[in-house]
């Protein structure tokens, strides 16, 4: 029987044949899957033996992880944003990108008593729960296109143990608000990306990733909508693409809007945080109220 050293280097060197990024990274991941281990386990227990069916477990999940299906779909769950998120083809395995956006979108409800917010095109729910996590007082609504989309996010809601209202349809309709956070990481690259996408990105849903010629087919919509939605000194938070976001920005300001481009944590011009111009007949917040 191999040991555990033996099947670690095996899988690290396959995964690196095959072109397959962060093969280190991947094969600590799906070695502890397969053998039900922690990571420490990995240095403690190196020389121990490990049985052949323990063996097979994870030659079947190199084989997958070469033909390129996501290693999120291989572990089934990830840790993300404070809570746990079941992942698989019905929905974007959430980037870890997405999470800068969850702590813009706190920060922008830290002076708010019992905020209501809506985060629009929710995937697995990874934006609503981590919003909901880490503000239990919030009321959080998530809205999706996709029924599928939508019963894996109320599944990851079950799992956590949080209450969010999930709601089908396109954008905002149905939901008049007002909201105080408007929150979105919709479709945003361009239709020209499809031809050079990563492999792993044939796994995910094509709903949850191409929005037209220049990546803003949803956003654009998505912001008119949000205007009306929004109470006076409410927020649109969005995640864009660093080719776009700027473009947004400036249309929104150009029609008013106060908009700025946020970088993500590599410098990239990635969110865009906006607030609809004043005032006319979106309603005044009262302070502290709950929705």
């Amino acid at each position: 029987m191999p040991t555990l050293h033996t099947l670690l280097t095996g899988a690290r060197e396959r995964l690196r044949e095959a072109g397959v990024p962060s093969p280190e990274a991947d094969a600590r991941a799906l070695v502890t899957h397969a053998l039900g281990l922690t990571g420490a386990a990995l240095l403690t227990r190196a020389g121990e033996a490990v049985p052949d069916e323990g063996a097979a477990r994870l030659r079947a999940l190199l084989e997958r992880r070469i033909a390129r299906v996501p290693l999120q779909h291989l572990l089934g769950e990830v840790e993300w944003g404070g809570v746990r998120l079941r992942t698989d083809g019905r929905a974007l395995v959430p980037r870890p990108e997405t999470e800068w956006l969850l702590h813009l979108a706190l920060e922008a409800l830290r002076p708010l008593a019992a905020p209501r917010v809506l985060d629009v095109g929710t995937g697995t729910g990874a934006l609503a729960l981590g919003l909901k996590a880490a503000r239990p007082d919030a009321h959080v609504t998530a809205t999706d296109l996709s029924p599928q989309a939508l019963t894996l996010a109320r599944e990851n809601a079950v799992l956590n143990g949080l209450d969010v209202a999930f709601v089908e349809g396109s954008l905002l309709a149905g939901l008049p608000g007002p909201f105080d956070l408007i929150v979105s990481n919709p479709p945003y690259l361009p239709d020209g990306d499809r031809a050079g996408a990563d492999p792993e990105v044939r796994f995910d849903p094509d709903l949850a990733l191409y929005a037209g010629p220049d990546g803003l087919d949803v956003a654009r919509p998505l912001a008119a909508e949000a205007q009306a939605a929004l109470t006076a000194g409410g927020a649109l938070l969005l995640e864009l693409d660093p080719r776009n976001a700027p473009t947004l920005a400036g249309e929104l300001r150009a029609a008013g809007w106060e908009a700025e481009v946020l970088p993500d944590l590599a410098g990239r011009e990635r969110f865009v945080r906006a607030t609809p111009p004043p005032p006319g007949i979106r309603p005044a917040r009262e302070s502290g109220a709950a929705g």
